[in-house]
């Protein structure tokens, strides 16, 4: 492996991108035949084939496909490194990624990450928004340093600590026949149709999993992307629907909306920070881990 080069490895992703050696010389603004030999001495490297040799093209191997995770990995790695370098040659002395869901970034990031840059003006933030499942995948696979997801999704490999909590709120229109009620349990609401976010989100599968203990069905009527878009659909009367309480948007002042606490102890939500583990963050992660726990690093059960 002393022989890898990124050159090359930029080569074989153009070659498993296009599917063809010619397009991946034309791509790269190389000739065939230095592409050809460059996969062919990778493969020499490697003790085995990458590529299958089609009549009109290649196709990864096993071990090809194998290669093409880390060679992506590397060199995300690489171009990270560099960015980050001309980032501390302009005064930027630090970086951090976080993958958040919807809950999070409405209702506590804005203030917290504003507080920190007033601390650490010279880190620089790159903030995602994403659902707790992708966030998951993203912190395991080393794509973001920090995760910030709902607890009841399961990352049992991954160190959490506790964030904030949230608490969930059935939402109707204001004439609706529960609107008068103080609170509710989940399944007094299943006889209406729901308005929902998409099926891959956290808090859609919470509710699909609540209903199906009930024995009832969820009845979505309308599924959408955002929280906002289930206050107006349920404004017009199109169903009722669940939010956080701290992402029920304030500003909102034209909807006609009533919002009821969920009875039950489900509904009381826990926000957690996911990372692979404290100790591997680099030090201006753990600054940010640190803020937004304020140095309560109550890790949950079952990771060391």
């Amino acid at each position: 492996m002393r022989r890898f080069d990124f050159v090359t490895l930029q080569l074989f992703i153009a070659v498993a991108d296009e599917g063809r050696l010619t397009a991946a010389a034309e791509r790269e603004h190389l000739a065939l035949a230095a592409v050809s030999k460059r996969i062919s001495d990778l493969e020499a490297l490697v003790g085995t084939t990458l590529f299958y040799r089609r009549p009109r093209g290649v196709e990864l191997t096993p071990a090809g496909q194998a290669c093409l995770h880390h060679a992506r990995r590397i060199l995300d790695n690489v171009e990270r490194l560099q960015a980050e370098l001309s980032e501390y040659g302009e005064g930027v002395r630090g970086h951090v990624r976080i993958h958040s869901n919807t809950s999070a970034i409405i209702a506590f990031l804005p203030q917290d990450l504003s507080a920190f840059s007033r601390l650490y003006p010279e880190i620089k933030i790159d903030l995602e928004e994403r659902v707790s499942s992708e966030i998951i995948t993203a912190v395991r696979e080393g794509l973001t340093d920090i995760g910030i997801f709902a607890e009841h999704v399961a990352a049992p490999d991954l160190q959490q600590l506790s964030y904030r909590q949230d608490r969930l709120m059935l939402m109707t229109p204001i004439d609706h026949p529960l609107a008068g009620r103080e609170s509710i349990a989940f399944n007094e609401a299943l006889a209406f149709d729901f308005i929902g976010l998409q099926q891959d989100a956290s808090l859609q599968t919470l509710l699909n999993e609540q209903a199906n203990l009930a024995s009832k069905t969820l009845r979505m009527r309308i599924q959408v992307r955002s929280f906002d878009a289930i206050c107006r659909m349920i404004h017009h009367g199109m169903g009722v629907g669940v939010l956080p309480e701290r992402t029920i948007y304030r500003d909102l002042g034209d909807l006609q909306l009533k919002s009821i606490p969920l009875s039950d102890p489900w509904a009381q939500r826990e926000l957690v920070i996911g990372m692979r583990r404290y100790s591997s963050l680099h030090v201006t992660a753990r600054h940010l881990v640190d803020h937004l726990t304020q140095k309560k690093k109550q890790v949950n059960p079952g990771v060391s």
